[in-house]
């Protein structure tokens, strides 16, 4: 690939690939794998860029080591000799600090500095707004990130080899409640046929729900699965691991979690009326 069609090919869905989300849903970013996507070839080069980052954090007030957790992971040499090299699990913000100590002559870093500008403001806005929403509020917010998170999922199980995608999903549901299909869920929610479930779920269960569908679109593609056979067997191992995260923290489990009285549909249908009397 030359020089103008690499340029070409810079897009946020770069920091989007390289993006991990971790076992309390937290998303986090390897420092080894941003070096990489900001074109730093020597990581002694790159230490310099996250040096200069973590005095801007200093001096910002903020926590230097919950932004930059050192995270030291064995490598593989040549003669099958495993060395211990240096790593770093970086905060949203501590990419935002090192894009801007980064080279700005490149083009990639100026896409990081907006990138992570931009995303760093929206989660900072988000977070402080969520506590202030209403239940319903926060099931629409919700429910918007899962239908987006769900038609990405999709598209990475089509790559995947994936052709039945009830079946996929429904090895997803399996996994985090404990053997229930799409099916088993709406008829213990007293749902009508074909009714939307996850219109029918509260915040906390949604959330729960994201937590798998972004958990299990990473892991087929950092395992590159290439059958429908393991993207499902994926889906359901995903599902059941964030099941068991729930029971060892001493959360509710998604199935004994409150049906809401009115689904989503109800409210906006609602919404829309009240909107034309005013």
């Amino acid at each position: 690939m030359n020089k103008q069609d690499k340029e070409n090919n810079y897009s946020s869905q770069n920091f989007e690939d390289i993006k991990h989300i971790d076992e309390n849903g937290i998303e986090y970013w390897n420092a080894r794998e941003l070096m990489k996507v900001l074109e730093y070839g020597k990581w002694d080069n790159f230490m310099k860029v996250i040096n200069k980052a973590k005095k801007s954090c200093e001096n910002a007030g903020i926590n230097v080591l919950e932004q930059f957790a050192d995270v030291g992971k064995l490598s593989k040499r040549a003669n099958n000799a495993e060395v211990m090299i240096k790593d770093y699990k970086l905060t949203r913000y501590a990419c935002y600090l090192i894009a801007q100590n980064g080279d700005s002559r490149k083009k990639v870093i100026a896409l990081a500095q907006t990138y992570f500008a931009v995303q760093t403001r929206k989660q900072e806005i988000s977070e402080k707004e969520y506590s202030l929403l209403t239940e319903e509020e926060k099931r629409f917010y919700q429910r918007s990130l899962t239908r987006k998170g769900n038609y990405s999922l999709n598209q990475t199980a089509k790559k995947a080899g994936v052709k039945n995608f009830d079946r996929f999903h429904n090895y997803g549901y399996k996994g985090l409640y404990n053997g229930e299909t799409a099916d088993d869920i709406a008829k213990r929610k007293g749902l009508r046929y074909r009714e939307d479930i996850l219109d029918n779920m509260g915040s906390d269960e949604l959330i729960a729900n994201l937590f798998r569908i972004s958990q299990t679109e990473q892991k087929l593609k950092k395992d590159k699965v290439q059958t429908e056979k393991y993207a499902n067997i994926t889906h359901y191992t995903v599902g059941k691991n964030i099941r068991e995260v729930i029971a060892k923290n001493g959360g509710t489990m998604p199935e004994d979690l409150p049906t809401p009285k009115k689904s989503l549909k109800q409210l906006e249908k609602e919404n829309k009326k009240s909107l034309k009397v005013k």
